[in-house]
């Protein structure tokens, strides 16, 4: 939804893309992972576990984490991608990345290598993660517009198998540190294709105005190959291009690979050399609610394949391995975060009345929708409500009025404090880019299966959020 001029506090109380339900206590199925329903009663259940089971047990906020959902969604990316890119269909093969930075803990990496995906990392601790998961460094690549030497001594010494350079300055820095250790290292360059993603500028990475990759049009990208090619310690493994997240319209993939394609084939017949593989990023967009209308896996990766093919042919190029890096589009929908409520409020605007539903949790566990627009749908979680549907905004408890989880959905009419309400699609970026605002604890992250429920990453105690600050050395008895 496009953004009132006057900011999101100044959006109707009932947008026109917002469909009237038929049913307040029904839930979208294709907003929810795929263990996900409502028992007759009306409690939301993963899995068979009813969330007022959830709740009582592991408290609120919590981010539930549908494993079974994770696993196949991350098994239909590789399958579909293998078979689009199969050698018997004139191609070279793929690899599928998770990209880590989506959402990331040990038993995540664990099952995304079972799932026979690589993983991209972007920092030194995301890194040490991947190799305590079990991560063959060979599997692992690494990101980042500003890599330290740490990282980059790190990286090499895990043997990861791509570093994905981003600028120039980057490659006198890993090739000082490859000498050193006397070791070749495995480059990606991250190029600039100049393609405007139609999506929110903070998340759109490609057009040239912005702080990754090298630009193709301002020869940064050609120069940067040229020193990769020249150096005794780097080796020119691929090019890399990623335009943007959150991205429905496939024009703008289909037009980035085409360039960098075409930028391989220039590297490749001016200076001589084969460049085999080609990395085309990820971005792919997910149903947040009822108005997105992603792209389906399949049909992404034959549209893919198709102008992989047909570029190569064209520039009379050999086709590269390709890979692809989907974060968001696996673990999203996996995930819900379940809030208990607090305070319902109604205030009367220019508009109408708009009812507030605030909750004990926010922005400090889901940051997304005050950092970029986001949208996102919710549900009553704990009960039918018999009640007629309004328009709600699901609020946090924090001192920010752009402190929004929920910009408007329906719910039932009797919403109170003590009600669980869910929001479905919380698996990228929320607890990935939780903070203490307020000085709140982060939420815990509890994975479901239909045998288990076991927290994967723990809820943080007090204890840990005051341990860095010395006044606080005994938070248990601080007055």
């Amino acid at each position: 939804m496009p953004a009132h001029i006057a900011g999101p506090l100044h959006a109707t109380p009932a947008p026109v893309w917002l469909p009237y339900p038929d049913d307040v206590n029904a839930v979208m199925p294709s907003l929810w992972s795929d263990n996900v329903t409502k028992d007759e009663s009306g409690v939301l259940t993963v899995a068979g576990h009813p969330v007022t089971d959830l709740a009582e047990r592991y408290g609120t906020p919590t981010f539930v984490f549908d494993v079974d959902d994770f696993v196949s969604r991350a098994q239909l990316y590789r399958q579909a991608y293998t078979a689009a890119f199969a050698p018997d269909s004139g191609l070279a093969g793929i690899d599928v990345f998770y990209a880590g930075k989506a959402f990331l803990c040990t038993a995540v990496a664990r099952w995304v290598h079972e799932a026979g995906l690589g993983l991209d990392t972007c920092s030194l601790g995301e890194m040490m993660i991947a190799r305590a998961a079990g991560v063959p460094g060979d599997r692992v690549g690494l990101h980042g517009n500003n890599k330290s030497v740490a990282e980059l001594e790190y990286a090499l010494d895990y043997e990861v198998g791509r570093i994905i350079v981003d600028s120039l300055d980057e490659i006198d820095r890993l090739e000082t540190v490859a000498a050193a250790k006397g070791l070749i290292a495995p480059v990606m360059l991250r190029v600039t294709v100049g393609v405007e993603a139609h999506t929110h500028d903070f998340i759109a990475t490609a057009h040239e105005d912005q702080k990754f990759g090298l630009s193709v049009s301002a020869g940064k990208a050609a120069e940067a190959a040229a020193r990769v090619i020249d150096s005794a310690h780097l080796r020119l493994d691929g090019l890399h291009s990623h335009i943007g997240s959150q991205i429905f319209d496939i024009s703008g993939f289909q037009v980035a690979a085409a360039r960098v394609l075409a930028l391989r084939a220039e590297i490749m017949a001016e200076h001589g050399v084969d460049v085999p593989e080609v990395d085309l990023g990820g971005g792919f967009g997910i149903r947040y609610t009822s108005q997105d209308t992603p792209i389906p896996v399949a049909e992404m990766a034959a549209e893919l394949a198709s102008v992989v093919a047909k570029e190569c042919r064209g520039l009379g190029t050999h086709v590269p391995r390709i890979s692809i890096e989907p974060g968001r589009a696996i673990v999203s929908p996996a995930v819900f975060t379940l809030y208990r409520v607090g305070t319902v409020k109604e205030v009367v605007t220019d508009e109408g009345v708009r009812t507030y539903v605030a909750v004990d949790g926010g922005m400090s566990d889901n940051i997304r929708t005050a950092l970029y627009d986001a949208d996102y749908s919710c549900t009553l979680a704990n009960r039918n409500s018999p009640a007629a549907p309004v328009v709600v905004r699901v609020v946090g408890m924090h001192c920010e009025s752009g402190d929004i989880v929920v910009r408007d959905e329906y719910m039932g009419a009797d919403v109170a404090p003590g009600d669980l309400v869910a929001v479905p699609g919380t698996g990228a970026y929320c607890r990935a880019l939780s903070s203490n605002y307020n000085h709140v604890t982060r939420p815990g992250v509890l994975a479901v299966t239909r045998d288990r429920v076991d927290w994967i990453v723990t809820p943080e105690t007090y204890a840990q959020l005051f341990a860095s600050d010395p006044g606080m050395a005994d938070p248990t008895t601080a007055q």
